[in-house]
């Protein structure tokens, strides 16, 4: 059966298709929301970074053991929201998260110390984790009413606001505007836009009720015990994909500095043209996969990335580099939203456990790639070094065909998609 042809459809709703319409656009903009503050908090503590390492008096050293709490707290709260998820409906748990992470931005900018700034950093991947993954199954949840695939879509706002936050943060920079003082703005406007929004939050249970009443994929009656063998594999998906987004995020500049000669401000665009690509594919990402189906967009997706990485170090040129790093952005910008999507639809009674695992699978991918990068460049050398994320390119391929079947019937009643 074609993969995107319909399995089930959802019982016609008894109200008027234009309330039913008029709702479910509000739903996707809360959620579209909820994906923007998560990128905003993110890229605006990165983009100041420099100041809060100064005003806490920390050297390199100092600062990269402050930055692991960002993972422990993400990490820890992964698992946490997956059960919290499954037990009170994604829409209970989504504004709480919003706002711890938005206002969990507001201790850094007072760090004066590592102990301090560990702990600030700790609450906002607290905040960020728990907030990632009710909004990936909110996000599912609101696709599976509309009948078609938007998923990349909500991707896409996490990347706008990442590109905001970068924004809003250099300019603040510029204009000597405080850290504290930025923080504190950002994180009172992305609260009261999380406030805002929640009343439009689809409620009930996340599980529909032709979901509820489908027959248990293969292998989950063992799911109490243990993780389902496919959710594995989609965690390694998203493990791999993270890590090599990780990699480039840590690594393009220098390779092009170091290795192709370019100076700073070339070198800079390396990951520039990689974002900017991986926001472009997600906002087309949703017609090509109902055009093409979730299977072949990943596993074309990778073979992608794995082109334009393999260009970057076949090739002797700063230029080519570049646009191997950009091609490399467009193959993987779609990955991550069909893994999650999957990882929701394979088993909707377990979405939050199972989406937990798989974005802490992700999660630490994109830790540790920088550093396994880091070792093999400092025992061989950098082009080695990208070597190892193209290889995984290669291995997200192979994996694709295990999405193939998990991602539920995206068809909602004729006229209620918005």
């Amino acid at each position: 059966m074609a993969e995107n042809q319909h399995e089930s459809r959802l019982p016609v709703p008894s109200d008027p298709v234009p309330a039913a319409a008029s709702r479910l656009r509000r739903a996707r903009t809360a959620v579209l929301a909820h994906f923007f503050v998560a990128g905003m908090v993110i890229a605006v503590w990165a983009s100041r970074i420099p100041e809060v390492k100064q005003r806490a008096g920390l050297n390199d050293g100092e600062l990269s053991l402050a930055l692991l709490g960002l993972a422990v707290g993400s990490l820890a709260a992964m698992q946490v929201a997956g059960r919290m998820v499954d037990r009170y409906g994604s829409a209970a748990v989504m504004p709480p998260a919003a706002l711890l992470a938005s206002l969990a931005l507001l201790a850094p900018g007072f760090a004066n110390s590592l102990p301090y700034l560990f702990t600030a950093l700790t609450a906002i991947g607290l905040g960020s984790g728990l907030l990632g993954v009710p909004m990936n199954v909110h996000a599912a949840r609101v696709e599976r009413r509309y009948g078609r695939p938007i998923m990349a879509s909500f991707h896409a706002a996490f990347s706008v606001g990442g590109f905001t936050g970068a924004a809003v943060g250099g300019a603040s920079a510029h204009l000597g505007v405080s850290a504290p003082l930025t923080f504190a703005a950002v994180a009172l406007a992305m609260s009261a836009l999380a406030l805002a929004v929640r009343p439009w939050l689809l409620r009930g249970r996340d599980l529909d009720a032709a979901a509820a009443t489908g027959p248990t994929p293969s292998g989950s009656t063992r799911a109490r015990r243990g993780v389902p063998l496919r959710i594995v594999l989609f965690g390694a998906a998203a493990f791999c994909c993270m890590l090599a987004e990780g990699s480039v995020t840590d690594w393009a500049a220098v390779y092009l500095h170091d290795a192709r000669n370019a100076s700073g401000a070339v070198a800079a665009l390396g990951f520039s043209a990689f974002s900017a690509l991986m926001a472009a594919g997600r906002l087309v990402g949703d017609r090509l996969t109902a055009t093409l189906g979730t299977v072949t967009i990943v596993r074309g997706g990778a073979l992608l990335a794995f082109a334009g990485l393999a260009l970057t170090l076949a090739t002797p040129w700063a230029p080519t580099g570049i646009a191997g790093f950009a091609i490399m952005g467009a193959g993987l910008s779609c990955i991550i939203p069909q893994v999650f999507g999957a990882a929701v639809e394979y088993d909707p009674r377990r979405a939050g456990r199972n989406l937990g695992f798989v974005s802490a699978m992700g999660q630490l991918g994109l830790l540790s790639g920088p550093v396994a990068i880091g070792a093999v460049a400092h025992t061989v050398d950098i082009a080695a070094a990208l070597a190892v994320p193209a290889a995984l390119c290669v291995g997200i391929a192979l994996v694709a065909p295990a999405l193939r079947g998990a991602v539920a019937t995206r068809t909602a009643p004729a006229g209620t998609t918005a």
